[in-house]
């Protein structure tokens, strides 16, 4: 009993240093912008891999360098109640939860009576707080595990630092393609302008290509991305700023 209990301590130890590391990281941050992020590193390395070459395109640029019409368009696309919650929407990830119950029932039901069902997509309910806690410091693994780590890392953002700082660290560090990443960069690669300059339109559809990045780099004329645009357009007013 002792070994599993003397294990079992080990365990709790590791855990809790490692959340004193997090920590640490996270003020730091409230002083120093982060030169990269572990989603970046990652990607990278799959670039390297697949294509022999370094693809990484980012400048970073203060909160006030980046137009407030991609803030109040990221906000109104990604996370419309930022300035409200404490970095975890609890109704979102409710309703999240729900959906992805109910998708999954769906598909074991075509399963049981014969029929070809595919996998049902996954629903995340995550915050802008939420998303930069798993893009800084987590792998891109879906496990229980990990989500309850990036719920952590959330909380530990909102102690931390303000809503602003957080917002601004997101914007210059979130991908906006393959080897794309900040608000700078997008705004060259897509633009040729610097991200102060993007008007309404053109900061909606950079926030529209955030779930899916890559896949709507590929597709600049999709009807979806244009109509879904003007949407984000439309309700960019409503959106608060921090």
């Amino acid at each position: 009993m002792r070994p599993l209990l003397r294990w079992a301590a080990l365990v709790l130890l590791a855990l809790f240093l490692l959340q004193l590391f997090f920590v640490g990281r996270i003020a730091a941050m409230a002083v120093i912008d982060p030169q990269s992020t572990a989603f970046q590193r990652t990607e990278a390395w799959r670039i390297a891999q697949h294509k022999g070459e370094l693809r990484w395109r980012q400048e970073w640029v203060a909160y006030a360098q980046i137009s407030d019409n991609l803030k109040r368009a990221v906000i109104a696309s990604e996370d419309d109640g930022y300035t409200d919650h404490d970095g975890i929407d609890w109704d979102a990830v409710e309703k999240a939860w729900a959906k992805n119950s109910r998708a999954e029932e769906l598909a074991e039901q075509r399963a049981a009576a014969g029929r070809k069902a595919r996998a049902p997509k996954v629903v995340g309910g995550s915050t802008i707080t939420q998303q930069l806690a798993k893009n800084l410091l987590l792998s891109g693994e879906r496990t229980l595990l990990r989500k309850g780590q990036e719920f952590a890392l959330a909380l530990m953002l909102e102690a931390l630092l303000d809503k602003r700082r957080i917002l601004e660290i997101y914007l210059n560090n979130v991908e906006w393609g393959e080897g794309v990443f900040g608000a700078q960069a997008a705004a060259q690669h897509y633009f040729r302008k610097p991200a102060s300059r993007l008007s309404a339109y053109e900061a909606a559809r950079l926030a529209v290509m955030l779930p899916r990045p890559r896949y709507f780099e590929k597709l600049p004329g999709s009807a979806y991305l244009a109509g879904r645009a003007s949407t984000i357009t439309a309700r960019m007013a409503h959106a608060r700023l921090p």
